[in-house]
């Protein structure tokens, strides 16, 4: 795995860039292509001359509910006329108005949320509830034009589930996928301390610090289920709508290739 491209701005703690990420043909994800983020609420003036005009954004992402947006509301990028932003939900809606407590671990005594078996089961659930917000999520990526976002609240489950999926269909190694997943654990005491003063999260932030964690484990046993039920990240998306057509663009976004008629 290559260095961590940590993206240090004021209003965010967990971006990075995915470039640099080897793929197991030799080619390697190319800088200012993908990136992963958390919450995007508190990004500066700054920050957003910077990653627009710096970094080259120009397609956001956000995985986030209904109920969370609303709660939040819209944020910088979503003033940049040169800044497209999409929304697709990873969780079932209830009435288009699913709760923030449907995406965060709250300090709950029926279930181990420090088990892998606890996140896996999660995770899977993006899948089986929102088939269509994945599928169309890394149509949004591949189609970007400049540089992608991909981002929810703490950026490390929805964000990782969708990421982890990019990569492997562009033919990225299990094991550097977990390694990207679980760099998020080097910031996640800063990104608890910023989800507990926004207005979406903050009454629901009463886990424990090690139930949010991310463990390889998890990651593993995702693309493990994903391998033995489907043939992997392919076979589960070619299920439910992606195309050849579809992972050619995806790979010439993230790795520059041609795209061949």
């Amino acid at each position: 795995m290559s260095e961590i491209a940590w993206l240090e701005l004021q209003g965010v703690v967990n971006m990075r860039d995915l470039g640099g990420t080897p793929t197991s043909d030799g080619t390697v994800v190319k800088p200012g292509r993908l990136l992963r983020s958390d919450n995007l609420q508190d990004l500066t003036a700054a920050d957003v001359r910077q990653l627009v005009e710096q970094v080259g954004v120009s397609d956001v992402i956000d995985l986030r509910s209904v109920t969370e947006v609303d709660a939040e509301g819209p944020g910088p990028l979503m003033r940049r006329a040169d800044v497209r932003v999409q929304h697709f939900s990873l969780v079932r809606d209830r009435n288009r108005a699913a709760t923030a407590e449907d995406t965060l671990v709250l300090a709950r005594k029926d279930v181990d949320t420090t088990d892998p078996a606890y996140w896996v089961r999660h995770y899977l659930g993006y899948l089986a509830n929102r088939p269509e917000s994945v599928v169309a999520a890394l149509q949004a990526v591949a189609t970007a034009s400049g540089a992608a976002v991909v981002h929810c609240a703490a950026g490390k489950d929805r964000t990782g589930t969708i990421v982890g999926l990019a990569l492997s269909v562009v033919g990225v190694a299990d094991d550097l996928i977990v390694a990207d997943y679980v760099a998020s654990a080097e910031r996640i005491e800063r990104i608890i301390d910023r989800l507990k003063v926004r207005p979406a999260y903050a009454a629901l932030m009463k886990a424990e610090l090690a139930e949010q964690v991310p463990q390889a484990a998890t990651m593993e046993r995702l693309f493990g289920t994903l391998h033995n039920e489907y043939g992997g990240a392919l076979g589960w998306l070619a299920q439910h709508g992606w195309t050849d057509e579809d992972t050619s663009t995806l790979r010439h976004k993230l790795l520059g290739e041609t795209v061949h008629p």
